[in-house]
């Protein structure tokens, strides 16, 4: 009893490229998806969608969908608002310009009055099979008018605009500004400078491998719902206002989740309408989206268009950035909609640059799209993307090496803390030995030689940087659970959600480097709301630090306790007894037990004092209060075929400051993950819609994923600042390999195409659009 634990049972600790706890399950098919399960007695729902971008909506006339083959119920907007159901959840954390509150419209579950986009879904088909449904809904008649259509933020805010809602003004959601115009304005008048563009921050459309899925129960009184999510508290508090009910009469239940990228946080229609279902018919009703139904159903990423600004004085030194422009929300509001072209892009536009004032002025608007919300960066990416397109273009018109620029720039190591125009507090970095460090890793000296081989094959070939700098995980509070299990195991309980990033593992390295349990004693529990007392979710790259953080906190707790019931147990004095390695002792002697071994033996003990703990389990609330900057250097080379306007990327390297990294090889997973990611948006994904607000990109066909031939290569390096605002020193890395590779992507491709007079080329560079261009400059 009193041996310590073999030390070789603590290895895995913080620091460790340890392999995935859940890849063995999930590679040999056993992992459990939503759509993988199945519960006795079930029935299958089907969505009605809206054909029309656009239109008032007379009937719905069900008649005879009712009457077909194993139909049970059909269910729509006027119905569940009989129940008591609705409306949607919808905010919005900014305010307008001049102080006011937003417009928001009132978002039934299922839509009353109007449709607003194509696949907005107007009812609920339940059958005994998924294809009686889905013969039923096609039954169902829709009597529409159809209305003008408007796609684009920028039109829809333009006087004569089709109005989605009677309520919302010219479309127009917040017309946010941040920043002193006036100071702004007099420092572009004295500018030497001024450098400007028009970027496009394309639309994308949210592509994980596995599509939305859900099953609805109601027993005992009480909802359960069965999904793929991001966080099930927070799930649960949402979607327990729209049944209005009280939080603890719906649980919420997540598995395995294949991938999000913040798509699965929203609360959708589809989910109050299975619930309402279950209720109604008294047995589970599950529904799993189409692929070609998600490209409507889902919520899109990104869509803003931007006027961005840079002045400089005559030597090169940035004097204010001012971003301008317009945020397409689609039909209604989703998940932080309106975050990524508002606050966080005042949080990440400057970046790791000395940038004295900075001003942001963005109108969100609807249209007649698919609701766009969160996607990996939520504004991080693009602030990143249009401040470094405008160091590349400002250093090509003023006739300054873009390195020199950078550095003169630099907000240098000796200068942090800083406090940044936006608000921001970077506690930590060192910006110019990373690009230092990424220049010499990608050999930028040795390009002009590899730009000549290229050039002798009929290739066009560009270099560009991407520096970068993130606000990561928001304040917010995150559960630390620890329960000390009967088979002697240990099982962590935290409010954030692994949808495909492989928490069990840097999680249970924390726990070893605390309190010394062996790696493999350790579980996770993450998905069932009923277990949790907090919980954020995953999201904004927070989970390392909010988890990590509360784990970290959790452990003091179980030290704390454990001196006392160890005293107990070895019969010395709390005060006297120590903590190392997994093992309480008696200090200055050899006398102690192991914690795994002290758990056991309080489970065999008849009674404890009143004045002790009952045990060493914790359930503990951490309030995270500081974000994080993970910020580092990318460096893409590109090479074009000027006869088909192909676009590759072929060389990548990066350089990166996560700072402690707790599991190195589930970091450089990530990276490389964000990094495909960008270059799909620069290179591939467009997103197309016709003046009447048909999808013309609504399948794999017809929308370019990147596949495996354009994965290059990667290099990956770290160059660690430890963070301060957290226990783990950790700064996240999730959506990093976004803010990354989307400016250092185009400002290579810039680079490449600037010997034909280009100085600016939008997302996605298809080859259409790129061999469109090099033809219009050759015909000029």
């Amino acid at each position: 009893m009193n041996a310590p634990l073999d030390p070789s049972q603590l290895k895995f600790g913080i620091g460790q490229p340890v392999s995935r706890k859940e890849d063995p399950v999930l590679l040999r098919g056993e992992g459990r998806y939503s759509d993988d399960l199945s519960l006795p007695g079930q029935a299958c729902a089907v969505m009605v969608r809206s054909p029309y971008a656009h239109g008032v909506l007379n009937g719905i006339d069900t008649a005879e969908a009712a009457g077909m083959p194993g139909v049970l119920g059909i269910y729509t907007g006027r119905d569940l608002e009989a129940a008591g159901i609705g409306p949607m959840p919808v905010s919005v954390g900014q305010k307008n310009r001049d102080g006011s509150k937003p417009s928001l419209p009132v978002q039934p579950v299922l839509t009353t009055d109007k449709v607003r986009f194509v696949g907005d879904p107007v009812a609920i088909v339940v059958a005994e099979t998924a294809k009686q449904a889905r013969d039923a809904a096609e039954a169902v008649v829709l009597d529409i008018d159809p209305l003008p259509a408007v796609t684009e933020a920028r039109d829809a805010v333009a006087p004569g605009a089709p109005q989605l809602y009677d309520d919302v003004p010219g479309n127009q959601v917040v017309d946010f500004h941040y920043g002193d115009s006036e100071a702004v304005a007099a420092a572009f008048a004295r500018a030497a400078h001024v450098t400007r563009l028009s970027i496009r921050n394309s639309r994308v459309i949210v592509c994980p491998m596995e599509p939305r899925s859900a099953i609805g129960t109601y027993e005992d009184g009480r909802y359960v719902l069965r999904l793929g999510s991001q966080g099930v508290f927070g799930m649960r508090g949402n979607i327990a206002k729209v049944m209005g009910v009280e939080p603890g009469a719906l649980r919420v239940l997540t598995g395995h989740v294949g991938g999000s990228f913040g798509m699965k946080s929203s609360v959708y229609p589809e989910y109050p309408a299975l619930l309402h279902a279950a209720r109604v018919l008294g047995r589970p009703v599950k529904w799993t989206d189409t692929r070609s139904e998600s490209f409507l159903s889902d919520s899109h990423g990104r869509d803003h268009d931007i006027e961005a600004e840079l002045a400089l004085d005559a030597e090169g030194h940035f004097l204010a950035l001012r971003i301008t422009g317009f945020g397409n929300l689609g039909a209604y509001m989703s998940n932080a909609t309106t975050l990524p072209v508002t606050g966080n892009t005042v949080k990440n536009v400057i970046g790791v640059y000395r940038t004295p004032l900075v001003e942001v002025s963005t109108r969100c608007a609807f249209t007649n799209t698919t609701p766009v919300g969160a996607y990996r960066g939520a504004g991080r990416p693009e602030g990143n993307y249009y401040m470094e397109r405008l160091v590349d273009t400002a250093a090509r018109e003023m006739g300054i090496d873009r390195v020199e620029l950078r550095q003169r720039n630099h907000i240098r190591a000796d200068q942090i803390p800083y406090d940044a125009p936006s608000g921001m507090h970077y506690d930590s970095g060192d910006f110019p030995a990373i690009l230092e460090e990424a220049l010499a890793a990608a050999d930028w000296d040795g390009f002009p030689a590899r730009r000549a081989e290229a050039r002798s094959r009929g290739k066009l070939r560009g270099i560009g940087i991407g520096h970068y700098l993130e606000v990561t995980a928001p304040p917010s509070k995150e559960m630390g659970g620890i329960r000390f299990d009967e088979d002697g195991g240990v099982t962590i309980l935290t409010g954030t959600l692994d949808y495909g990033q492989g928490h069990a593992s840097p999680f249970a390295q924390v726990l070893v480097d605390r309190l010394g349990i062996p790696f493999d004693r350790i579980r996770l529990s993450q998905g069932d709301s009923d277990l949790l007392i907090a919980g954020g979710g995953t999201g904004g790259s927070r989970s390392i630090m909010a988890s990590g953080q509360a784990i970290a906190s959790a452990s003091a707790l179980v030290i704390e306790k454990g001196k006392q019931l160890a005293g107990h147990v070895l019969e010395a004095s709390a005060a006297d007894i120590e903590f190392s390695a997994g093992r309480f002792a008696i200090a200055g002697t050899d006398r102690g037990i192991g914690i795994l071994e002290l758990a056991a033996k309080l489970r065999e003990m008849p009674e404890l004092p009143e004045d002790l703990p009952r045990g060493l389990d914790v359930s503990h609330t951490d309030q995270y209060e500081d974000s994080a900057f993970p910020n580092g250097c990318h460096v893409a080379e590109v090479e074009v075929d000027p006869e088909t306007g192909e676009v590759a990327v072929v060389s990548y390297v990066t350089v990166n400051d996560f700072g402690v990294l707790v599991n190195p090889m589930l970091v450089a997973g990530q990276a490389h993950g964000g990094i495909m990611q960008g270059i799909g948006q620069a290179l591939t994904e467009q997103t197309a819609y016709s003046e009447e607000g048909q999808l013309l990109s609504g399948s794999y066909m017809d929308y370019g994923l990147p596949r495996a031939q354009h994965a290059p290569f990667f290099g990956f390096a770290s160059h660690p600042v430890p963070a301060r605002t957290n226990a783990l020193g950790a700064k996240g890395c999730g959506e990093a390999g976004c803010a990354g590779s989307l400016p250092s992507v185009m400002n290579a491709l810039v680079d490449a195409l600037s010997g034909h007079g280009v100085k600016h080329v939008d997302m996605p560079a298809t080859p259409l659009k790129v061999w469109t261009i090099l033809n219009e400059k050759a015909a000029a």
